[in-house]
């Protein structure tokens, strides 16, 4: 079908340019069919796929899909075709939290609790400037029910999402002190919207921003069980090479679960040059970046992200859920935007719509970024002392370790759950690590003092190696924890040699000795299950380090 498909554009091409019609048209033409290139893979077989939108100064200069939406009844992905977006819903929560602001029923200074008192007071106020920037401190949801109990193909609704916030009793940080994304604050911003509105969130999306705009396949899906007109299916590859169905039983409103397609996400976008709908104050708001507690600017703003491409300004967001992978980027300068929605985890939309900007805006983008490289190309030979010197564990977060082991005269590095990796050195001080296009450096440490490792902004001593534990000293770990935030409680064992986590829902999670009481977890929803102690020594709790986004969640040990 592609192939009879890029034949006729090429005929109609031609066509143009004999019967005297401008040949500007040409030049179109043939970026379509560069377009089409990109995307070639997905129109050879049984495959999902993407739809595509470009637009310009109010027009839509292409719109187009690849692939199949439903693998099961091999229906094609259209222009037209539904899709879970992900996490670009966020910019449409944000303009509206921007529109009631304008509309003087919401102040971006207030606490959250003036408007949900059943949020637990935490002991610092959360406004909602916060949770448009990501700065709350909030506990992202999806890691956390995890470590409650939660499967990701289970039916997640909105109330147990807001259950979970309304029950977390301590922050990742002091609101402000940091931008840590969190999805959970943009499900408090729907709730905002619905209680300061008294209409449902979607009630209120549909007619103040979806209706007006002419979005009339756009939604926030409030019910998982509702049925979809044109909808695309997710799917992800299997270890044999296949594609599975991924289940999607979610409803996150704010920060997910926005239904929609590329035909009316370039309404949306054109929106942006000439704001009919939200107005110029309300989408002016929405561009302004927010700022940290020690002044500092943050690229995030009301559910879009400031950055550049190629020398342009850009704002843009993506997405990634169930095997959704999305992407919408404006450049705001060109009045220029693309949109790629994909269901398969295995697309990579931003690449795609750079590459679609290359196309279109040849000749106002600037130079390629180069590469990440060493400062020097030339490595250097370190003496073998200096390089045990450097040998040993360092400890750069919870259940977050790197191993510089020597090999000979190099070093090689090994952070874990990662392979190791070759580190090349440059000076005495400073190797570059190609896996991480970064360096590792190592500050000088006078007689008697702990060689310091520094990456990434982050710096940490060399640890004393922990012997292996015994198992008569695994034994004292044993118990059954508990957690009255999450009301979830595990039980930890000693089985063949090794100690366990055994849950009712996700079985038997290994854990493996890091360094003093930290253990990791063969579970991606604890990076660190870290024990705590009493003042004589024994063992009361532990702490589980989802990720940066999820921190310090306390269980009690119970007996």
């Amino acid at each position: 079908m592609m192939t009879q498909l890029a034949t006729s554009l090429l005929c109609l091409g031609s066509l143009v340019t004999l019967s005297g019609i401008s040949s500007a048209q040409a030049p179109a033409t043939l970026r379509e069919r560069r377009v089409d290139s990109l995307f070639a893979e997905f129109t050879r077989g049984t495959s999902p796929g993407v739809a595509v939108a470009v637009v310009r100064d109010g027009k839509v200069l292409l719109s187009k899909g690849y692939g199949l939406a439903s693998l099961e009844h091999r229906v094609p992905i259209t222009p037209t075709t539904a899709f879970d977006v992900a996490s670009v819903s966020k910019q449409f929560a944000g303009l509206a939290v921007s529109m009631l602001v304008e509309q003087g029923k919401v102040k971006l200074t207030d606490d959250i609790r003036t408007y949900i008192p059943e949020l637990a007071n935490v002991g610092h106020t959360i406004t909602i400037e916060n949770l448009l920037h990501h700065t709350s401190g909030l506990r992202d949801w999806p890691g956390t029910l995890a470590l409650a109990g939660w499967r990701m193909d289970d039916v997640i609704s909105f109330e147990q999402i807001l259950t979970m916030a309304f029950n977390q009793r301590s922050l990742n940080f002091v609101p402000g002190a940091e931008y840590t994304y969190s999805n959970t604050g943009y499900n408090l911003l729907a709730e905002v919207v619905k209680r300061v509105t008294g209409q449902s969130f979607r009630e209120w999306t549909d007619a103040h921003l979806f209706r007006p705009l002419g979005m009339v396949n756009t939604h926030f899906r409030d019910d998982h069980t509702v049925v979809i007109p044109n909808r695309a299916f997710g799917y992800a590859r299997t270890a044999d090479g296949r594609y599975a169905s991924v289940t999607n039983n979610l409803t996150a409103l704010g920060s997910s679960s926005l239904v929609s397609t590329v035909d009316d996400l370039a309404k949306w976008v054109m929106n942006f040059d000439d704001p009919k709908v939200g107005g110029g104050a309300a989408m002016a708001r929405t561009r302004t970046r927010g700022v940290l507690n020690d002044g500092s600017t943050i690229p995030y703003a009301f559910g879009i992200s400031h950055g550049e491409y190629r020398g342009l300004a850009t704002v843009s967001h993506s997405g990634s859920w169930a095997s959704f992978a999305t992407y919408l980027v404006h450049f705001p300068q060109q009045r220029f935007g693309v949109i790629v929605l994909a269901n398969s985890g295995n697309s990579n939309p931003t690449r795609s719509a750079h590459n679609i900007a290359d196309l279109f805006l040849e000749s106002e983008l600037g130079p390629r970024a180069a590469p990440a490289t060493p400062a020097s190309a030339t490595e250097v030979t370190i003496a073998p002392s200096l390089l045990e010197r450097y040998a040993g564990i360092y400890r750069l977060g919870p259940g977050w370790y790197i191993r510089i082991r020597r090999d000979g005269l190099a070093l090689r590095a090994q952070a874990s759950r990662e392979a190791e990796v070759a580190m090349i050195a440059q000076s005495d001080t400073t190797f570059w690590v190609e896996s991480y296009s970064a360096p590792i450096a190592f500050a000088r440490a006078g007689a008697g003092e702990r060689v310091q490792l520094v990456y990434r902004g982050r710096r940490t001593p060399k640890l004393v190696e922990p012997p292996p534990k015994a198992i008569t000293q695994l034994a004292e770990f044993a118990g059954v924890y508990e957690s009255g935030e999450l009301q979830a409680s595990y039980i930890v064992e000693v089985r063949d040699g090794a100690l366990v986590m055994r849950h009712r829902r996700h079985g038997i999670i290994t854990l493996t000795h890091l360094w003093e009481d930290d253990f990791g977890s063969s579970a991606w929803f604890a990076r660190s299950v870290e024990f705590t102690r009493d003042a004589a020594g024994g063992v009361v709790g532990f702490a589980v380090f989802v990720d940066e986004r999820s921190r310090d969640i306390r269980f009690d040990r119970r007996r």
